[in-house]
C-alpha cells in the first residue's frame, strides 16, 4: 500500500529533526561543571557547544530561554507563595520570572 498521507507544508522542516537522536554522555560532576561553564563564556547552550568541539555546525541562534518542569502540586505550591489561585498559570510563570531576575541582579 502506497503513502498517502502528505507531510502538512507547515511540518516540512521539521521532519530532519523528528529524525534527530539524542545522545547523551555521562560525565563526572566536575567535568559537567566545566563544559557547561564554558559554554556559558562562548554564550553557547551546552549541545550547541558539544557540537562545536566536535566540529558539527552549530544551530541558528534562538531567544535565550530557561525551562523547568512543574507539575500541577508545584503549581499550587507557587500560587501559596505568590497569592494567586493554581490556575493562573500565566501569572505564576510571569512572578517566577521576575523572581529570577530579581534574584540574578542581587
Amino acid at each position: 500500500m502506497a503513502d498517502s498521507k502528505k507531510i502538512p507544508s507547515s511540518w516540512e522542516k521539521s521532519t530532519k529533526s523528528i529524525r534527530a537522536v539524542q545522545v547523551i554522555f555521562e560525565l563526572e560532576q566536575e567535568e559537567f561543571r566545566a563544559l557547561r561553564i564554558k559554554a556559558i563564556e562562548k554564550n553557547l547552550s551546552p549541545s550547541d557547544y558539544i557540537r562545536e568541539v566536535i566540529g558539527l555546525p552549530g544551530k541558528k541562534p534562538i531567544r535565550p530561554r530557561l525551562s523547568i518542569s512543574l507539575s500541577e502540586d508545584d503549581y499550587m505550591v507557587l500560587a501559596d507563595r505568590y497569592n494567586l489561585n493554581a490556575d493562573e498559570k500565566d501569572k505564576i510563570r510571569a512572578r517566577i520570572k521576575l523572581e529570577l531576575i530579581k534574584n540574578h541582579q542581587k
